[in-house]
């Protein structure tokens, strides 16, 4: 006996209420948000100037009054986002100047701009064309409002903008921004991965510690930040035998370029924020599992290739054998997935 089918005007109709809600319910959060942040930064200006023309605030007050809000109120209040918290409401020092349609990591580029005519003119292109926080961010850094100003080709100039910007993101996808996280105090934690990936990941950290070759579990799925983007790593290891990090990151999915430039990033990244004076270059590890083929890569910055040959490949599991595991971990993920067990526990 066959199903009954569904009415696919019906699906339409639950889907579109359920994406209007989202979208109200992201409005919300961002704007709460925004508001909070301008409020926060009125008082951080009115407390360090009391009534005088210029403050006088320290560094080390700033980093007091960090500590005492993370204690009352969790994360989302390091000395960089008081000091843009500060710097949003000195650059618009009016509240019915502030658009609530921007998210906070918009207005996190917005200050950086000098120029009020220039500031003002990013804030209403950005709501006017929906531009995501990324597409503002890359108009700001080719100097796209200048650009404007100065061509003769302004068609061209504002072609390559339109062609090279990505809109808002989905509303489905509005919690991955680590900033809502801090602001609602939630785990700070990627929500979209599958239970392969997780799985993989799981199992991959406990193949690496039980090789025996100095391997020190540091953290799953850890943010690093720079001054105006975040990123999540899915492994970070300490080798204690070569002094170095290594940083591992897993894509369901052929391997292209820009994973390469990617992991060279975030080993950049890594080497500027978080490596010791006395630690090694940092590593970095791609690791591609498809259902046809697996693929593994060590990721080294040029100036470190040669440390990489010479002392660490001896303590590292290889490219084939990482391949190998990556086979037999999805293959025996795929049929406890089947079977309808548990993908995260280990074999």
């Amino acid at each position: 006996m066959t199903q009954p089918l569904i009415p696919q005007n019906l699906i339409d109709s639950i889907c579109l209420v359920i994406e209007q809600s989202r979208g109200r319910l992201l409005q919300v959060a961002n704007s709460s948000m925004v508001q909070a942040y301008w409020q926060i930064g009125q008082l951080i200006v009115e407390q360090e100037q009391q009534g005088k023309e210029r403050a006088e605030y320290g560094k080390q007050q700033l980093q007091l009054l960090s500590s005492q809000l993370t204690a009352e109120l969790g994360r989302g209040f390091n000395t960089r986002n008081l000091r843009n918290m500060r710097a949003f409401y000195q650059r618009y020092p009016k509240w019915n100047a502030v658009r609530t349609e921007l998210s906070w990591t918009h207005y996190r580029s917005l200050i950086r701009i000098e120029n009020p005519k220039a500031r003002d003119w990013y804030t209403q292109e950005a709501i006017t064309q929906n531009w995501s926080a990324r597409a503002l961010d890359r108009q700001i850094s080719v100097l796209y409002y200048e650009r404007l100003l100065s061509s003769s080709d302004r068609q061209g100039v504002e072609q390559e903008a339109l062609e090279k910007t990505q809109p808002l993101a989905n509303n489905q996808n509005y919690l991955r921004d680590p900033y809502i996280l801090d602001f609602l105090d939630l785990p700070s934690r990627r929500l979209h991965e599958n239970d392969i990936e997780q799985g993989i990941i799981s199992n991959l950290q406990i193949f690496l510690l039980e090789l025996g070759k100095g391997f020190a579990f540091v953290e799953r799925q850890q943010r690093i930040s720079t001054e105006d983007q975040d990123f999540y790593l899915d492994l970070v290891f300490y080798n204690f035998k070569l002094k170095c990090f290594l940083l591992i990151d897993l894509k369901l999915g052929k391997l292209n370029h820009q994973d390469v430039g990617q992991m060279d990033t975030y080993v950049r990244i890594y080497d500027q924020h978080k490596k010791g004076s006395d630690d090694n270059p940092t590593i970095g590890l791609i690791l591609c599992s498809e259902k046809s083929e697996a693929v593994a890569k060590y990721s080294v910055l040029t100036d470190s290739e040669q440390l990489f040959a010479s002392k660490y490949l001896p303590y590292l599991p290889s490219e084939e054998e990482l391949r190998k595991e990556l086979e037999r971990e999805r293959a025996q993920l795929q049929l406890q997935l089947e079977k309808g067990t548990d993908p995260g526990s280990h074999p």
